[in-house]
């Protein structure tokens, strides 16, 4: 059998050529190689003016929202590609943050540069967050082998000084996450000298405090706070000046930027109290002494340059 098939094969093969040598009897002679060169060239150019033209009519990617970033350490619970968000279960327990990605976040794992397909869920994560409008964008992922660290800035709810855990409402998220602090734990007070250098301590963690917070996960996946600023506590006073960026008369709430530190602070006041406000506009330069009742701050004096 191998003997009657090989020639048939070898004979097929060998037609190949002779029907390409005598085209001319059947039809149009082949393109040579260099019209196949030019064929291509020309196919190249009509589809990369295509690409240019189709991409002129997309519009230009917004730049990353700007303010503040915010690091949150949590495990991925899970990627949807289609609504580009991820579910992070963060670390202190709370409900699970939903996070915006798009072509603007970075993705990285053990500080590698990684494509989205990397990020599965059950991942540990340090993800950099900022506010885009009303949700929360990812501004980078990056997926660790070792327990991610990250950051939670809200309003003492509650400390418990038996077991050593603090509630706090995420300012984020607004969602309460529990931290555990330990004796180890770095505890000082921030912002104005006349508030940071008084002593601080577990007494500065009374309901209402305003804190930011340093922290990590346990081989538990329980937060534990490494570091605690204290920003504002009931009853302290502070002193701001600046430029109006917002005001409402009517509600009796004024914001303003302060440059010494670039931060905004939204402080209520009483208009029948402070005469001089009836001059207040947005981008009046004021000078305002305030206190931090828990809630919010409460002018005790206004100034208007």
């Amino acid at each position: 059998m191998r003997r009657f098939v090989i020639p048939v094969l070898l004979g097929s093969l060998a037609c190949v050529p002779w029907s390409f040598a005598n085209s001319d009897a059947n039809g149009p002679n082949p393109p040579t190689p260099q019209q196949n060169a030019t064929a291509s060239t020309s196919d190249n150019a009509d589809l990369s003016v295509t690409t240019r033209t189709t991409a002129s009519f997309l519009p230009p990617l917004p730049g990353v929202p700007l303010g503040k970033s915010t690091v949150i350490g949590g495990v991925i619970r899970s990627v949807d590609p289609v609504l580009d968000q991820i579910t992070l279960g963060i670390y202190g327990g709370g409900k699970p943050m939903k996070i915006l990605f798009d072509e603007r976040t970075q993705f990285y794992r053990d500080g590698v540069k990684t494509p989205l397909d990397d990020m599965r869920p059950e991942d540990r994560a340090s993800v950099e967050t900022t506010l885009d409008g009303d949700n929360v964008f990812a501004i980078s992922v990056h997926m660790l082998s070792r327990s991610p660290q990250g950051e939670c800035e809200g309003q003492v709810l509650a400390f418990d000084p038996r077991n050593g855990e603090v509630t706090v409402r995420n300012t984020l998220s607004g969602e309460p996450i529990k931290l555990r602090v330990e004796p180890w734990t770095k505890i000082a007070r921030m912002g104005q000298p006349a508030f940071a250098s008084s002593v601080t301590g577990t007494s500065d963690l009374m309901r209402g405090a305003l804190i930011s917070i340093k922290f990590e996960s346990d081989n538990k996946g329980n937060g534990v706070a490494d570091q605690i600023a204290i920003q504002a506590t009931p009853g302290s006073g502070f002193y701001f000046s600046g430029n109006v960026t917002y005001l409402d008369l009517h509600a009796g709430i004024i914001a303003l930027t302060d440059p010494r530190d670039d931060s905004s602070y939204t402080v209520a006041f009483d208009p029948t109290r402070f005469p001089a406000s009836r001059n207040l506009h947005e981008g009046s330069r004021v000078g305002v002494t305030a206190s931090f009742n828990g809630k919010q701050y409460v002018a005790t004096k206004l100034d208007v340059y």
